[in-house]
């Protein structure tokens, strides 16, 4: 067996944890190496900036995408517009929801955007009915302890 092969004999592998993941200590070292080159870059970051917007300024395109996507970066979702009624109280929901059907059906909207505004009305609903809930038991607190003044009373 040569030197080499010797060697590569005495490096013990790294062993993976039971659920195949990456020991502690090596999670540990790409943290602190991540937080390192974070560093780094930060201390850097307005040099590199300037020097972007220079390169850009002089016409390279790359760099010009590069600050552009920086100023306005593209955005992951669009906006919808349809018309929506006001919703004060959880029977406003339903009138709401059936705005979302006809905006689906219109076209204005995708069924999954029309989806996730649902998920905002229901949230909103809920967060109606958690008031009424707490108003109603306040106003029903008020009651029962003036009834139990009232009753000391006699």
């Amino acid at each position: 067996m040569t030197e080499d092969q010797q060697a590569k004999r005495r490096v013990t592998p790294i062993r993976k944890s039971a659920n195949g993941e990456a020991p502690d200590e090596i999670k540990r070292a790409h943290e602190l190496a991540r937080r390192e080159t974070e560093a780094l870059l930060c201390q850097a970051a307005p040099a590199l900036m300037r020097k972007a917007i220079d390169r850009a300024l002089d016409g390279d395109a790359a760099a010009s995408r590069l600050c552009l996507e920086r100023i306005l970066p593209a955005s992951k979702e669009r906006s919808v517009r349809f018309d929506m009624p006001k919703v004060e109280s959880a029977s406003d929901a339903a009138k709401l929801m059936g705005a979302i059907l006809d905006a689906v059906a219109a076209g204005a909207v995708t069924p999954a955007e029309a989806s996730e505004i649902a998920r905002l009305v229901e949230t909103y609903v809920k967060t109606l009915e958690a008031a009424e809930v707490e108003q109603r038991l306040t106003a029903l607190e008020q009651r029962s302890s003036a009834a139990a003044r009232s009753a000391r009373r006699f």
